[in-house]
């Protein structure tokens, strides 16, 4: 199920993103793909974590609805300074990761970030907190297109982009409740 779901979602994202019109079919199909890598996920999780699936699921939940607040009384407002930090953090993270996976290729491990000490930690909530502020961007773009009125597939388009936020989002979620009980 993680193979299928993982690889499957992967495929069928970059598809979402290169070919939009095709949202209404795709988002949910990614949806369903992503629902069983997230579900192997959180078996092997909760085997080794009593009760973390739980507590990812109202964070992750919770996180949302305090981004939504936040975002419909203007405490925090998508401007483009905001959206220019975000991608420059969401590409450091990327990039991060990809040499992780590169490392763990060759049986290294990235130092410190995947450890459940100070540093791990701080990492997983920065992480956390740069996820968090996506929603706030997704949130604007789904305003937006509704202002502007966005051809129907944009409906999809936008409602895929939250559902990877969300996914992005409980992931943290889940692997920094595991460092916190790991300590």
């Amino acid at each position: 199920m993680l193979l299928v779901g993982t690889v499957g979602g992967l495929i069928v994202a970059f598809i979402t993103i290169f070919k939009k019109t095709w949202a209404p079919v795709t988002a949910p199909l990614y949806a369903l793909l992503e629902g069983l890598a997230l579900g192997a996920i959180s078996v092997v999780f909760e085997a080794q974590f009593p009760g973390i699936v739980f507590q990812a699921v109202v964070l992750t939940f919770s996180v949302l609805l305090a981004m939504l607040l936040c975002y419909r009384t203007g405490l925090i407002q998508p401007s483009e300074n905001l959206k220019l930090a975000l991608f420059a953090a969401m590409a450091g993270i990327l990039i991060f990761y990809m040499f992780a996976a590169v490392l763990s290729v060759f049986g290294a491990r990235a130092p410190l970030i995947w450890d459940s000490g100070p540093f791990g930690i701080l990492f997983s909530l920065f992480v956390v907190g740069v996820a968090a502020l996506t929603l706030v961007i997704d949130f604007d773009f789904i305003e937006q297109g509704v202002a502007k009125g966005a051809p129907k597939y944009m409906e999809w388009y936008a409602a895929f982009g939250l559902m990877v936020t969300l996914i992005w989002l409980y992931l943290e979620i889940l692997r920094l409740l595991a460092k916190s009980r790991r300590r």
